[in-house]
């Protein structure tokens, strides 16, 4: 997912939002990073997250969790915009 947030964004609430995703524990979650765009380019977003599940149930699981969906309210307030893509990693 990539989050490209609001001028007037509240930092400090989506900074504890982040932190609340880090700590998301779900079953099938083979791994879960977040991190914050380097700078590195004029136009890119503020924030990704990478997940990597071990099946579409898992990924399914993770969708419905109340405190990943409790976690997406408080974060849309400040998030112009969002971006998602599902994908299988072929071996």
């Amino acid at each position: 997912m990539l989050v490209d947030l609001k001028p007037t964004a509240d930092m400090a609430e989506v900074r504890a939002v982040q932190e609340g995703f880090r700590n998301l524990n779900c079953p099938g979650t083979l791994s879960y990073t977040l991190g914050d765009d380097l700078g590195l380019k004029d136009g890119n977003w503020s924030f990704g997250i990478c997940a990597d599940f071990a099946d579409e149930e898992s990924y399914r699981g993770y969708d419905l969790d109340e405190e990943h969906n409790r976690l997406r309210a408080r974060l849309a307030p400040h998030a112009a915009r969002t971006a998602r893509s599902q994908y299988v990693v072929e071996d």
